[in-house]
């Protein structure tokens, strides 16, 4: 892999052969194939730079597919699971348990549509695969009813908010170290206030003095765009990340 990419440097390289040989006869003739070689160089190079954001836009549709298929067999599995337990309950004529069940699958589906309603595909795509990666720490999502935020704030503030919420994610889950089997918890909570949009992460306390999480805040403290980082007022509240709408 390492001696395809060097071909370009190699190709661009090449051309001083007929340039030594310009500057040497002084003649039209070589000046003319030192601008036929260019020219050559260049379309070479062309096709060769196409020919990789090729090779990279499949490996990150490939990815990207891989991860949906995951999440999908995911959802499918917890459905079976429920689908199975609810079955196993109306068998034995246990009525009340299988009204526990049916809210059950009804509240996760009110959720996951809530979540998928959000309007942004990177968010909502993160936000889906990560509670089906099987990583040792659990999200919970809560949106707020009707709340659609391709409505109110810009693509890119919207990609700038996903990259947020994920370098969050990820410093929490790597601030401390989890007891053996241990699954630790975050809660995500979206709504507005006053205008602006909300993020709210609530979870267990972590140590200001954490290299993860205090370089976090002061990253994000520092951005100058319409999310900002800020202390929540709530009692269980981690930090919040307020957006000003405005597309």
């Amino acid at each position: 892999m390492n001696s395809w990419k060097k071909v370009p440097y190699a190709a661009i390289t090449s051309i001083l052969i007929p340039l030594v040989v310009v500057i040497i006869s002084k003649s039209l003739i070589s000046c003319l194939l030192l601008s036929i070689w260019i020219t050559l160089v260049f379309v070479f190079i062309c096709k060769r730079m196409d020919k990789q954001l090729e090779e990279q836009r499949r490996h990150i549709t490939q990815r990207m597919e891989n991860a949906a298929i995951a999440t999908l067999n995911h959802h499918r599995h917890d459905w079976m699971n429920d689908l199975q337990v609810l079955y196993g309950y109306i068998r034995l004529g246990k009525a009340d348990k299988s009204i526990q069940v049916v809210e059950r699958i009804k509240e996760r589906t009110t959720e996951e549509s809530k979540i998928s309603k959000l309007g942004i595909s990177s968010l909502v795509f993160y936000l889906q695969s990560y509670r089906t990666s099987g990583s040792s720490l659990e999200l919970h999502i809560e949106v707020e009813e009707g709340l659609r935020l391709d409505t109110l704030i810009s693509p890119e503030d919207g990609e700038i908010l996903t990259g947020a919420i994920a370098d969050t994610v990820r410093a929490y889950q790597f601030s401390s170290r989890s007891s053996w089997g241990e699954i630790r918890k975050l809660m995500i909570l979206f709504h507005q206030d006053q205008g602006d949009i909300i993020v709210r992460f609530e979870g267990e306390k972590v140590s200001p003095e954490t290299e993860a999480w205090s370089n976090l805040f002061t990253i994000k403290q520092g951005i100058k765009v319409k999310v900002k980082a800020e202390q929540a007022a709530e009692e269980h509240a981690l930090f919040q990340f307020r957006v000003t709408c405005g597309i």
